[in-house]
């Protein structure tokens, strides 16, 4: 069985940090644990990351001027903010160099796998590299990060924006309200909030933010919003803090989930507690329809298990999530939207990936204190975000 490395776990190891190189970030937060791609197409690592990945040992000169990275009686040596290196003591032409950013030291990526035998797998669609050491032992170690492209996202940049837009489709024009999230931002959290904490209460979507501390929060799953009695059931697999708040097995709707390090995806329902069981998910919704993969239109919703008219064929109030290619989640709602035409909405909103949320008289969109769009019930449970 294989050995997954968790990104819980990189956090919790010791950082190894260059002091000279960044003495006035020890206060800001640290940027999420991402592959760094710089405008030329070269790839950096965070060094906090390689240290106790598969064996990795990583070791600051007493002089501040050597960082030793060694697996397995191989090594690699970097001098900061100097061109060239040396593996196993001998020395190698490269123009890149570590460098730190916002209290974090980045490798050259290229050097290090190669001298230390890890693999690396990149993920197109989902922007992330997965991480293989070990891979010709019994117990190999993985781990997969987001892929950071261009620019480095400074803690003083903006984690959380609203907007509000107008988009057409077919003719028709619909007002749309937005939060868009900035996953990488080193102040970012998301939690999947139970009303009350409690499966089957309700509550109030801002009363469910307020609590939580959160800075931006929509409506999650599906629920027996319309039972007489009080216990109001949710619908799908809800996890949080890597726990499962509930299980649905057997359901083929979209899921919604993210890792420690805020990297998010969307999962079939089929897949899910496979993928769960590996143990790497922080946090999940399911709801769908899937809405748009790999940045088109694609609609399934028989397939996933819906037979109501109002996703089927009918128009209404809708809440949607979608990520896009540079790890950003767009929380939206609109109203008098059909399925197809949410879909076309979240297109022209810039998401790659997107999902439907629960809507009708659930669908609310909170920020900054108050309702961009407010919900007509209280619901079983939301996704929130939260800065530190």
């Amino acid at each position: 069985m294989k050995k997954v490395f968790t990104l819980f776990t990189a956090f919790c190891l010791l950082a190894v940090l260059l002091p000279a190189l960044h003495s006035s970030a020890a206060a800001a937060s640290k940027p999420k644990l991402a592959v760094y791609v710089d405008k030329q197409n070269h790839s950096f690592i965070p060094l906090r990351f390689l240290n106790g990945f598969a064996g990795i040992q990583s070791v600051l000169s007493p002089s501040g001027d050597q960082i030793q990275i060694t697996r397995d009686g191989q090594s690699v040596t970097f001098t900061p903010g100097t061109a060239g290196a040396s593996v196993n003591g001998k020395p190698v032409a490269t123009s890149l160099r570590p460098f730190s950013d916002n209290g974090t030291t980045y490798v050259p990526l290229s050097l290090v796998s190669q001298t230390l035998g890890i693999q690396l797998q990149w993920n197109k669609e989902a922007g992330s590299l997965t991480l293989t050491g070990g891979a010709d032992t019994a117990t190999p170690y993985t781990a997969t990060l987001p892929v950071q492209n261009g620019s480095l996202i400074q803690s003083g940049s903006p984690a959380v924006v609203s907007g509000k837009h107008t988009y057409k489709v077919g003719g028709r024009s619909f007002s749309v309200q937005t939060v868009t999230v900035s996953l990488l931002h080193p102040s970012v959290k998301l939690d999947a909030v139970l009303a009350g904490n409690t499966v089957g209460r309700t509550e109030a979507l801002a009363s469910i933010a307020k609590r939580s501390n959160a800075v931006a929060a929509i409506n999650g799953t599906f629920f027996a919003a319309y039972t007489d009695g009080a216990f109001k059931a949710p619908y799908g697999y809800i996890i949080s803090g890597g726990k499962m708040l509930k299980n649905s097995p057997g359901d083929n709707r979209a899921v919604f989930a993210y890792d420690r390090n805020m990297l998010a995806e969307l999962i079939p329902g089929s897949e899910f507690k496979s993928r769960f069981d590996i143990g790497t998910i922080e946090g999940a919704l399911q709801a769908g329809p899937r809405l748009l993969v790999n940045g088109k239109v694609s609609l399934n919703v028989a397939a996933e298990g819906f037979r109501d008219p109002k996703i089927l064929t009918g128009g209404g109030a809708r809440s949607a999530l979608g990520l896009t290619r540079d790890h950003k989640l767009i929380l939206l709602t609109t109203g008098g939207a059909t399925i197809p035409q949410l879909a076309e909405i979240m297109k022209q909103a810039g998401a790659y990936q997107a999902m439907n949320l629960d809507g009708g008289a659930s669908s609310g969109l909170y920020y900054n204190g108050k309702y961009l769009t407010t919900p007509g019930r209280l619901i079983s449970n939301a996704l929130v975000v939260q800065t530190r």
